[in-house]
């Protein structure tokens, strides 16, 4: 399976595939509105805002695996809205783990991370950046969303832009 033809809902209920962003630089991260690292949603929101126009998007993908999401999708986009801003693209509530987890994460948690350790999502806040030729890095939860590896690598697949 490639990561284009991999079908999404957005938390709207509208359908698309990753494919739709296929040109952009993304970061996925799974994301949860009563968890501790919450506050990174500040940090993904500002990459958003200094990337986006360059080709690059962040998308959430609420998870209550680890029973720390909000209960519907419109609770999830309204605290998103109000409490953080949030102007990425959230899809709807998925499952990141197990047999029932979604197709996107079955397939980039086969990437390792900078310790060489692939498999499961360990927590909230895992995030994995895909380029758009399709290499995909994975960087842990408590792994900031503006640390230098994660925006060396967003900075390094965004196309160059005239000063």
């Amino acid at each position: 399976m490639t990561l284009d033809t991999i079908p999404l809902t957005t938390i709207r209920g509208e359908a698309t595939t990753f494919g739709a962003y296929s040109d952009k630089v993304v970061l996925v991260v799974n994301v949860a509105s009563r968890c501790g690292l919450a506050p990174q949603y500040e940090k993904l929101e500002a990459l958003q805002k200094t990337y986006g126009e360059r080709g690059f998007t962040v998308l959430g993908f609420p998870s209550n695996q680890f029973l720390q999401e909000l209960s519907t999708e419109d609770a999830i986009a309204e605290y998103c809205s109000a409490t953080w801003g949030v102007t990425f693209p959230m899809m709807e509530k998925t499952k990141i783990n197990g047999r029932s987890a979604h197709p996107l994460y079955t397939e980039l948690t086969k990437t390792p991370d900078a310790k060489g350790k692939a498999g499961r999502i360990i927590w909230n806040f895992e995030k994995f950046v895909i380029t758009p030729d399709g290499t995909v890095h994975r960087f842990r939860p408590t792994t900031e969303p503006d640390a230098p590896e994660v925006v060396s690598v967003i900075e390094s697949a965004l196309p160059i832009t005239a000063a």
